[in-house]
């Protein structure tokens, strides 16, 4: 059985908090083979379909998740290399029948920040994905960070829970 956490980072914050949830998944069940990947890595991956939980995460731009012009309004030492979770997204196939599914964000702790992850919910449902979980927001201080104290402790500990969700010997 294997778990994929998908991250998209410009600054490393959302990187942090998915290493975060991977290893509080690691801890929570050893027997869970867990692999954490940006997301221009998971563009290539192979066997998504096949993971008992996809985890994916992403920064929260112009109050939602970012997309080729918020990314490029950050400057040319914060690209990525290759596409953001929204287009990862739109080019996945269909769910496996029973796939689950989370999804996080990192945010400014303000009431106009939005958030990326409602929207990475709504993809995943397109999709077919079970979401496991209501989207979690991890907090930084400002626009490029840094994580606000606690939140990569936070983030381990949501990993964890996740995995409460996932019956022991479950398969898709």
């Amino acid at each position: 059985m294997h778990a994929i956490v998908v991250y998209e980072s410009l600054f490393g914050n959302t990187r942090q908090i998915g290493e975060a949830v991977a290893e509080g998944l690691r801890t929570a069940r050893p027997d869970l083979e867990v692999r954490c990947l940006p997301v221009a890595d998971a563009a290539a991956e192979g066997d998504l379909g096949q993971a008992i939980l996809l985890v994916v995460g992403g920064p929260t731009h112009v109050l939602g998740m970012s997309s080729p012009r918020t990314r490029t309004s950050q400057g040319k030492d914060h690209q990525l290399a290759g596409p953001g979770v929204r287009e990862w997204l739109a080019g996945l196939p269909a769910a496996a029948r029973g796939a689950r599914a989370a999804a996080f964000d990192t945010r400014l702790d303000k009431w106009f920040a939005g958030g990326a992850a409602p929207r990475i919910v709504r993809g995943l449902r397109r999709l077919g994905y079970h979401l496991t979980a209501d989207p979690q927001a991890f907090f930084v201080e400002g626009m490029s960070g840094p994580l606000r104290a606690g939140e990569r402790e936070r983030a381990t500990q949501w990993g964890s829970a996740l995995t409460a969700r996932i019956p022991t010997g479950s398969r898709l």
